[in-house]
């Protein structure tokens, strides 16, 4: 039995019709889903690679991650992204910047986006940061808004490392988006780094005109 196999299997025996239709209903009925709630599904997920720990290799890991996004199930998806995370992190390679780009754009909503804009995508840039401005200018440009939201996101977890000049320049760039989930990005990155630097923030929030709703998440921890 493979690991994707076995995690399925596990997956079908802990399904909750019950659960799966307020979790389907809730994510606006874009995905399936078995019904396991995240600690479950952590556990069924830490369980399954103990089991199969020494068949897990980079190639391997990479093999399993696409056939996993290729499932309908979101539970898949998200274990997908978690063995990324856990996997490659410090240990990626320059050209899994392409891999990263699929993983954003493929099954793409803002509980799958996010956790890659942070943990896989930002980490990615750490890692090598010669690769930002290629990497930042392509998604920010791209007419792919999930591309365009990571952009914004990826320094969330930089604190004092956050380049406030590139964040800015972001923010300024799309601030007359009229998406929802671009609008909310650009405040939610600004909130985050007021946290580092309030003053930058309420400065750079009076000098642009944001949309009020970027402005107003921007300025929540600000008083």
């Amino acid at each position: 039995m493979s690991f994707t196999t076995a995690l399925i299997s596990k997956f079908e025996e802990h399904a909750n019709a019950e659960q799966a239709r307020a979790m389907e209903a809730y994510m606006k009925d874009l995905f399936s889903f078995y019904g396991i709630k995240a600690p479950v599904r952590k556990t069924i997920l830490k369980e399954t690679i103990n089991n199969f720990k020494s068949e897990l290799s980079r190639d391997t890991i990479i093999e399993i991650v696409n056939t996993l996004y290729h499932d309908l199930h979101r539970e898949l998806h998200y274990c997908a992204i978690e063995l990324t995370d856990r996997f490659l992190k410090k240990n990626y390679e320059v050209d899994d910047i392409y891999f990263i780009e699929k993983l954003i754009t493929t099954n793409s909503w803002w509980d799958t986006v996010d956790f890659i804009a942070k943990h896989i995508l930002g980490t990615y840039l750490l890692q090598f940061p010669d690769q930002t401005t290629i990497v930042v200018t392509k998604f920010s440009s791209s007419k792919d808004m999930w591309l365009n939201r990571s952009a914004i996101l990826f320094q969330l977890g930089y604190k004092e490392k956050t380049d406030t000049q590139l964040l800015f320049k972001l923010c300024d760039q799309h601030k007359s988006s009229e998406e929802f989930f671009i609008q909310k990005a650009i405040g939610w990155a600004l909130r985050e780094y007021s946290k580092v630097d309030s003053a930058a923030i309420t400065s750079f929030v009076k000098k642009v005109s944001l949309k009020s709703l970027s402005e107003k998440e921007a300025l929540k921890r600000i008083t």
